[in-house]
């Protein structure tokens, strides 16, 4: 590997990136430290080839964008804490991203990341089964170490479940037995993971995915699309048959008459808080700072009654874009939608072709998953942050780096 490593455009960088991808779910100092470190070699690189990627596009508009307002959101913010820090959290995943897209990596440099992300994911399990089983977990969930809460852990499974299905449906027919089986073996291990964390919103959104890109690929392959229908209807009828955690939770929900588990309450805290500072918001990773009183002090200055009991408290809105709209107001929120807008038109426009190579359709599947993940689970949970974050980021940055650009008449 070593060896082959040297052989690459920047070889340095390349193994920054991929020290990044192996600690991004796993340990929190060498992760920061290898992103810190890939930044730097990435600017001494492209400054010294005098090379930064090729002509500026849509997608370095939208990322220079999506950073600055976080910035601006910052300067502007309704309430002060840790703005700043928020901002500086959007711009660490959206660089990446923006790297990644610029960053002229070949095909095998793409394919050892992939590959470093899914041996990091599967690492990062067996030690969260270890520290559940044996107790040295507090929680008493299974977590990735470096990406902590089940619900984050889970959102992070289901983008990887993405990667994992999508390198199945692109190399099936070019595998030996032997790596079929191995591939299958790591889908079905992250999938049944996932289904461990018992978080309903991604367990909901990561079953459908499969089908789903499984559909995608139809005119190319169409065994993927009737095998997953079969293997999810297989697993459905399973997690009712054996009365699986996540079943049991949703029943308990249901039985209490809190499907949304408080969010309409949390939601409700967060639109008071969005009509008191419509256009920058609270400030990004301030919405800890929304209390009841100053959402009962926000309720009379608008005169309007407060009902302490339609409200409940919060660190995060448990939605993507609800958190958006109250931490960084119409504003921030308007550079975020323009992202996820263009992340979809462009999964939409530009899917390979029937005849494209395997690694296309596999990059196309990550960045798709990563996007059904980012805005599914993000009705029910706060995505597109931290460890996720910066793994929708890089998948998005990965896939774009390859489409070739559009005629000047287009």
């Amino acid at each position: 590997m070593l060896a082959e490593l040297k052989k690459v455009r920047f070889p340095f960088e390349t193994g920054l990136l991929l020290a990044f991808c192996i600690f991004l779910p796993l340990v929190e100092m060498p992760k920061n430290l290898a992103w810190l470190l890939y930044v730097g070699a990435w600017l001494v690189n492209r400054a010294r080839a005098r090379d930064w990627g090729g002509r500026w596009d849509l997608w370095d508009t939208l990322f220079a964008l999506w950073i600055a307002s976080g910035y601006l959101v910052a300067a502007f913010a309704g309430l002060h804490h840790n703005e700043v820090g928020g901002a500086h959290e959007l711009a660490r995943y959206a660089l990446l991203g923006w790297m990644a897209k610029r960053g002229g990596y070949s095909g095998r440099e793409i394919r050892w990341v992939l590959g470093a992300l899914v041996a990091s994911t599967v690492a990062g399990l067996a030690h969260g089964y270890w520290r559940l089983w044996s107790g040295a977990g507090k929680s008493g969930t299974l977590q990735l170490h470096s990406v902590g809460h089940v619900n984050h852990t889970a959102i992070y499974l289901a983008i990887m479940l993405g990667v994992c299905v999508s390198w199945l449906f692109a190399r099936w027919r070019a595998w030996t037995t032997g790596r079929r089986a191995a591939a299958l073996a790591v889908s079905a291990f992250v999938l049944a993971s996932l289904i461990v964390t018992a978080s309903r919103g991604a367990i909901g959104v990561g079953l459908a995915m499969i089908p789903i890109l499984a559909a995608a690929c139809w005119r190319r392959w169409r065994a993927p699309l009737v095998a997953s229908l079969a293997a999810m209807a297989l697993i459905a009828a399973s997690l009712v048959a054996f009365n699986a955690e996540v079943m049991r939770k949703q029943d308990d929900y249901a039985a209490a008459q809190n499907m949304l588990s408080y969010r309409d309450g949390i939601w409700r805290m967060a639109a008071v808080a969005w009509e008191r500072y419509p256009w920058f918001g609270v400030g990004m990773d301030n919405y800890s700072l929304i209390s009841h009183d100053l959402v009962r002090t926000w309720r009379a200055d608008a005169g309007r009654g407060y009902d302490e009991t339609r409200y409940v408290a919060s660190p995060h809105a448990h939605n993507l874009f609800v958190n958006a709209l109250a931490e960084r107001g119409t504003l921030g929120f308007a550079a975020l939608a323009a992202v996820l807008l263009a992340w979809l038109a462009a999964l939409v426009g530009r899917r390979p072709p029937p005849a494209g190579g395997d690694l296309a359709w596999l990059q196309w599947g990550g960045a798709a998953g990563a996007w059904l993940v980012t805005c599914g689970v993000g009705l029910v949970n706060t995505t597109l942050h931290h460890e996720h974050g910066l793994l929708a980021a890089l998948l998005l940055g990965l896939w774009l780096s390859t489409l070739p650009p559009r005629r000047a008449s287009s």
